[in-house]
């Protein structure tokens, strides 16, 4: 059992942090947190009670007579400075007179102890954590801080309203035009009958790995590693499916790869088949945004319908796009009021998108086309609304 108290997390910076700091006298839970430690890559420094300042070394030119610098005289302790503080039960006590600080998780193992709430309250905690049920989140957390992470990538995903509706087009252009604006991104083919987004992106003979080799995943994987194991094309990283037997990736497999992606930063795009299984269903819930692209005929619109009302079931902030040509009566506006969505814009038709396919260049990647341009806009409404979320604390 995990829960929450309304604190923001802690903050971190680029590259690699810290270990955790660990503060109990319990052995036993002691013996526990450094096995998690160990799962998540991460070495931690462990602490009866707060750390206590230790004395900077004396600094002064040859010959001047120096006094050693006395504990607490202005150098920074791990429980100031580590990204995660594990706290034990047993040490709660010891902490109230601490200085409050961000990124601290209560441990317990007594799940009928009411108490451990008004105890986490006095020591300014984040979390409270019960052993052994919240052992997978706590190994997430801790994996998180040992990769250095900031915050998760957007999460943007892809689907069609009918079959040839150009998800797959869109979801090549906006991770091509999110690597292009510089922002580390990774481009998820989570459709297995697809073909294959490599393909798409005419990669399909590069070094890397594909889906069928992390259907065995259960636990965490790691962001870095994941993402040095993909192919690298366009500057993007690209995870697809290869041409040999289809390989069914199990839902477990799929929330760990996708949650290690996004704990990447930058930016993830996700292909979505219109039929929402369970793998399916665990990247839906990993979303921050759902495009739903929408041929602006009758029909598509009906079929349409039928994709958001599953989706929509999982995924909160579905949008749509509209492709024309436009059948009589309809507009953008149109199919959004039909469909009960929000409007992301109309996508743009881009001439020679074909032949350019064909010659072996993605789409977007005219940086001034029109599917450019409207990938572009897209990002930069996207990752202001991010920003504006962040920075309100909701």
């Amino acid at each position: 059992m995990t829960g929450t108290i309304t604190h923001d997390p802690p903050p971190t910076a680029g590259g690699r942090q810290g270990g955790p700091l660990i503060v109990t006298e319990d052995t036993e839970l002691l013996d526990d947190l450094l096995r998690l430690c160990a799962a998540a890559g991460a070495t931690p420094e462990v602490h009866h009670s707060v750390p206590v300042p230790r004395p900077s070394p004396p600094t002064a030119p040859t010959g001047t007579a120096t006094s050693p610098v006395p504990p607490g005289s202005g150098r920074r302790t791990g429980w100031e400075t580590a990204p995660l503080v594990l706290v034990g039960d047993d040490a709660a006590r010891r902490m109230r007179g601490a200085v409050r600080r961000r990124g601290v998780v209560l441990v317990g193992r007594d799940q009928d102890d009411s108490g451990i709430w008004q105890r986490a309250v006095e020591i300014g905690a984040d979390h409270v954590l019960m052993l052994p049920d919240g052992e997978q989140w706590l190994v997430d957390r801790i994996a998180d801080v040992a990769e250095g992470v900031g915050r998760p990538a957007l999460t943007v995903g892809v689907i069609g309203g009918r079959g040839g509706a150009g998800a797959s087009t869109l979801a090549c252009a906006l991770a091509v035009t999110s690597a292009r604006e510089g922002l580390r991104s990774l481009l998820v083919d989570a459709d297995p009958m697809g073909g294959g987004l490599d393909v798409l992106l005419g990669g399909e003979t590069a070094d890397g790995l594909r889906w069928p080799a992390f259907a065995a995943s259960r636990g965490r994987v790691g962001g870095g590693a994941l993402e040095e194991s993909l192919p690298e094309l366009h500057s993007l990283r690209v995870l697809s499916w290869d041409r040999g037997d289809c390989v069914a990736v199990p839902a477990p497999a799929v929330r760990a790869v996708l949650a290690a992606a996004r704990r990447r930063g930058g930016t993830v795009v996700v292909d979505l088949p219109r039929r929402v299984d369970d793998g399916v269903a665990e990247v839906l819930a990993q979303l921050d945004i759902g495009i739903l692209v929408v041929p602006a005929e009758l029909r598509a619109v009906a079929a349409a319908g039928r994709v958001a009302a599953a989706v929509g079931m999982v995924l909160r902030d579905l949008r749509v796009a509209v492709r024309g040509p436009y059948a009589s009566g309809l507009d953008d506006r149109e199919v959004a009021r039909l469909l009960g969505l929000p409007l992301v814009g109309e996508v743009p038709v881009e001439s020679g998108l074909l032949r350019a396919t064909e010659s072996r260049r993605p789409p977007g990647t005219p940086s001034r086309g029109p599917l450019a341009r409207f990938c572009r806009g897209f990002w930069e409404r996207a990752l202001a609304e991010a920003d504006g979320r962040d920075g309100s604390g909701s």
